[in-house]
């Protein structure tokens, strides 16, 4: 168990079996591969690439913004995605780092996020809760994502 502590708050990363149905090892290149996908969120939010980020979902995903819009299916998730990043008025840089990885089943973790965009005016948080699941490929992709601004105070 690694324990990463940023701003007084304590998470913990799991890298070992919680179900007893998957060996070590698995789970471990498990929790990279969910990391390495969460990483790819970063680039391609950094660089406001629609298509990068949509190469990360299931083809019936469920998602949900900081501000609250529920959007249902690919389709809508893809419509929101080319329009808002590419117009988004923000300057400095973002950051998303894996805070905790729960296994519900061999095949599907909940992961929770820590994103901060660093801008000019200082720092603003959010804390996305990812339902990822990993395909017949191998691939873990993004299934289910709620957003969540963190407000100050």
């Amino acid at each position: 168990m690694t324990e990463k502590t940023f701003d007084g708050i304590t998470d913990r990363i799991t890298d070992r079996i919680t179900d007893g149905t998957t060996d070590e090892p698995t789970r471990a290149r498990d929790v990279r591969a969910i990391r390495e996908v969460v990483a790819v969120v970063e680039r391609t939010q950094r660089a406001k690439d629609p298509d990068g980020f949509l190469a990360l979902f299931r083809p019936d995903p469920l998602w949900t913004t900081a501000h609250g819009r529920v959007l249902v299916g690919f389709d809508a998730i893809a419509a929101f995605t080319r329009e808002a990043p590419p117009r988004a008025d923000w300057d400095g840089e973002v950051t998303y780092e894996v805070a905790h990885v729960r296994f519900l089943r061999p095949d599907v973790a909940a992961v929770k996020v820590r994103q901060v965009h660093h801008g000019p005016e200082g720092d603003s948080e959010g804390t996305p809760l990812y339902l990822m699941s990993r395909d017949e490929d191998g691939r873990w992709l993004l299934h289910v994502g709620r957003n969540t601004a963190v407000q100050a105070g």
